[in-house]
């Protein structure tokens, strides 16, 4: 034991000795009532204070920062976790209202997701994830929950293209649900509007508006959506009426194919869709 402290003390006796010394220093400095030591002890005492403050504000402030960061950083992951959440909610409620429309259907329908979108004024068209693989035909209409989409115009093995209803391209013969009066529907750019409809026609704002049973494009009869307006121009002697489409074609995600392109098909299945004005 005695050789341990005899090494220890012959490897360390300066700093054991300033330790010593420096300790009773102080505790003779504490001790002194000299006015001249009183002052030093001050001033001594002062700047000790001072520079603990400066190292207590630095060290506080890094310590601040730092924790800041974490937050941020927390904050950042919680906003994406509730937003893939949100995300994942309005998707599962897309997905249920398709499953009840399967349900309730006795078409075959194929099921397909909106991949891209290319939008535009003119020209609205989406890609769908199934094609010639699922059996996709070009002229099979899509819908979801709400009503009718588009129509597919080419197909890929894997993909297909629909025009929406927000296509220059696309006519389709149309009627009033409430009146049976046919009309056209079709995009101008900006509105969507039935053509060809006399002044003398029975139309209301409100009339639901569904695809006509003689119509070659969709044969057969699926919710569109209902008059806006109806512009009754005193130089001209039809009607310009404008359409709001029950699917809102910004937001959908989601689609079912019909896989049915002939109209003799139709008169063999029956479709009913639960559509929300």
């Amino acid at each position: 034991m005695l050789k341990i402290f005899a090494i220890f003390w012959n490897k360390f006796k300066e700093y054991i000795v300033l330790v010593i010394l420096i300790i009773a220093s102080l505790f003779a400095l504490s001790n002194n009532n000299n006015s001249a030591v009183k002052n030093v002890r001050t001033i001594a005492f002062s700047s000790f204070a001072v520079f603990s403050n400066i190292v207590s504000d630095i060290t506080s402030s890094t310590s601040i920062k730092n924790e800041n960061h974490k937050l941020r950083k927390m904050n950042a992951k919680l906003m994406l976790q509730v937003n893939l959440l949100r995300e994942y909610g309005i998707e599962n409620q897309e997905l249920k209202r398709l499953l009840l429309l399967k349900d309730t259907t006795s078409f075959p329908l194929i099921s397909a997701s909106v991949v891209s979108k290319s939008l535009n004024t003119k020209s609205n068209t989406f890609t769908l994830n199934s094609g010639k693989k699922e059996g996709v035909k070009p002229g099979m209409p899509v819908v979801n929950d709400m009503g009718f989409i588009g129509m597919v115009y080419t197909v890929s093995d894997n993909y297909s293209i629909i025009r929406t209803l927000r296509n220059v391209d696309l006519h389709i013969t149309v009627k009033d649900e409430r009146s049976r009066v046919n009309a056209i529907l079709a995009w101008d750019g900006d509105d969507l509007i039935l053509t060809n409809i006399p002044k003398t026609s029975d139309i209301k704002i409100g009339d639901r508006i569904v695809s006509s049973d003689i119509s070659t494009i969709v044969p057969l009869s699926l919710p569109l959506g209902y008059i806006t307006s109806i512009n009754n121009s005193s130089s001209d002697i039809f009607n310009r009426v404008k359409i709001k489409s029950f699917a809102d074609l910004i937001s959908v995600e989601n689609v079912f194919i019909i896989k049915i392109v002939k109209s003799v098909q139709v008169k063999k299945l029956q479709l009913n869709f639960y559509n929300k004005d």
